[in-house]
């Protein structure tokens, strides 16, 4: 069993409360446009210890987005494919949503469908089931303050084997922050 947090589009703003939020996740995954490593960094401190006391890190995946300069383009691929337990996973910055894919990815999609398809972008929370591929799409929205987003939010879920469940949005809201 895996817990997962899943965030997009914080075009270099950092909130500690990512961490807090995403405290118990044993991955996080990050759908693109980063805009600045330390953000890759925050995400990978270490939480808590295992048995013998060592300090316990976490598994950072990520993709690059439109926004994401050279050093990000070297890190991190523009599509990213692999098993979570029996879960198979496809992550893309700029993917779009069931029934409106982008170009760029909906051949991948249709050919091969996984079974929980991430995308950012767009900077709105979709949480959506496609029924024609059998995959569940999300797309956490923003957690970065750059944009014409009201909301940031994030996700957390958990997998176990091949069943995904106990999916949470999480809204940052400005005055908790204060």
């Amino acid at each position: 069993m895996k817990r997962i947090g899943i965030l997009s589009d914080t075009h270099s703003y950092w909130d500690d409360r990512y961490l807090l939020h995403f405290s118990e996740c044993d991955e996080i995954w990050h759908a693109g446009d980063i805009c600045d490593p330390s953000i890759i960094e925050n995400l990978r401190q270490p939480f808590g210890t295992d048995e013998e006391g060592n300090p316990k890190t976490r598994i950072v995946r990520a993709v690059c987005g439109n926004c994401d300069g050279g050093v990000l383009r070297r890190m991190f691929p523009e599509i990213l494919r692999w098993k979570c337990e029996d879960v198979d996973v496809l992550m893309k910055h700029i993917g779009g949503y069931p029934g409106r894919y982008d170009r760029s990815v909906i051949g991948q999609l249709y050919s091969r469908p996984p079974r929980l398809f991430i995308s950012g972008h767009s900077h709105i929370l979709k949480v959506m089931f496609d029924k024609t591929l059998g995959c569940l799409h999300i797309n956490p929205g923003a957690a970065g303050i750059q944009g014409w987003h009201k909301d940031r939010t994030l996700i957390r879920l958990t997998i176990n084997g091949d069943k995904m469940s106990d999916l949470e949005v999480i809204t940052l809201s400005e005055e908790a922050e204060q």
